[in-house]
């Protein structure tokens, strides 16, 4: 969007016909911050360093047409999220489909009218703040999760593991490509209660006494509530997980004991997705256990920690989470 500084959001209109210009400045001027261009390489100049919120594209111009100027915003990294409209005499159902074909997002067929106009700009405008504040709040969610791992022995690249080993676990375990990437951007939520657990407790280096103990396993009750109760999908799944991650499938984990099917299957998912890159990765405290060491482990605590159909597929899915591990690999990891 445009800078803070700008109450109105930019719109470029495109086309070659001044009078056309003149038509859509009448129309938007009064709610919008609105620059011109006449041919399709100054929409290009212009859409790269003026950032426009939304384009108006006309199709027929001389030299670049419209659906060539599209192509290229697109090919660009700095305009390829500009939504573009594309506006023109060309009514075919052909030449509408071509406009979506090469990156359009809507298609008003000339002469235009105002109502119309007003409303699809009003609209896409109103899809693209939806998505900054669907990014934005990704990017807190992830710095939060990063904000955990500072405070403990981990460090960032364990929860950007780790979330890929989910994402790729709840593939296997047949969820929607949707539900896949909530459970990706939920997952570095998972410690997050640990910034209540006193760094001594956390930086001990060795095994911490029963009440040392017992503080730690409030984490999860602590997470639960910086998260909240939530509205939004994915901060809903990020409370579960937090919550739920560290109950065993045989009812011997914690904080509520839950047992089975009765532990959410992100938690589920989530537990098996940490454990393994805990163990397979050097920390302070403990060397880096060999993958077939680890594999193991998963194998025999399917049925007691974990949910033992997850574990299998999880094991299933080693090649995809070895791939994912060497990407991410620790500085000093060999």
């Amino acid at each position: 969007m445009t800078e803070l500084s700008n109450t109105k959001p930019t719109v470029l209109i495109v086309d070659d016909e001044p009078v056309n210009l003149q038509v859509l400045r009448e129309i938007l001027h009064k709610n919008y911050r609105l620059l011109f261009a006449r041919d399709g390489h100054k929409a290009l100049e212009l859409a790269a360093s003026e950032r426009p919120d939304l384009i108006l594209l006309d199709v027929m111009m001389p030299g670049l047409t419209g659906f060539d100027t599209c192509k290229q915003l697109k090919q660009q990294s700095q305009t390829q999220h500009i939504p573009v409209i594309f506006v023109t005499a060309l009514s075919e159902e052909s030449d509408e489909s071509k406009g979506f074909d090469c990156g359009g997002v809507d298609y008003i067929t000339k002469p235009v009218s105002p109502a119309i106009v007003r409303a699809r700009v009003r609209t896409h405008l109103s899809l693209v703040h939806m998505d900054e504040l669907r990014e934005t709040r990704l990017q807190i969610v992830q710095r939060l999760g990063l904000a955990a791992e500072y405070k403990d022995n981990e460090t960032g690249l364990h929860v950007i593991r780790m979330s890929h080993y989910s994402r790729i676990l709840a593939r296997a375990a047949g969820f929607s490509e949707a539900a896949q990437e909530e459970i990706l951007h939920a997952a570095p939520m998972h410690d997050i209660g640990k910034i209540g657990i006193p760094d001594a407790i956390l930086a001990k280096p060795g095994k911490l006494d029963a009440e040392e103990w017992q503080v730690m396993q409030q984490h999860p009750a602590i997470g639960a509530h910086i998260i909240g109760d939530q509205s939004t999908d994915l901060l809903q799944t990020a409370r579960r997980i937090a919550l739920y991650h560290h109950e065993k499938w045989d009812g011997s984990g914690y904080p509520e004991g839950l047992q089975g099917e009765a532990i959410p299957i992100e938690a589920r998912i989530v537990a098996i997705a940490d454990v393994f890159d805990a163990l397979v990765t050097k920390r302070p405290y403990k060397d880096a256990w060999p993958v077939e060491k680890a594999v193991e482990l998963i194998r025999s605590e399917a049925g007691k920690h974990f949910d033992p159909t997850l574990a299998e597929l999880f094991l299933q899915e080693l090649p995809a989470i070895l791939e994912v591990r060497e990407r991410w690999a620790e500085p000093d990891s060999p």
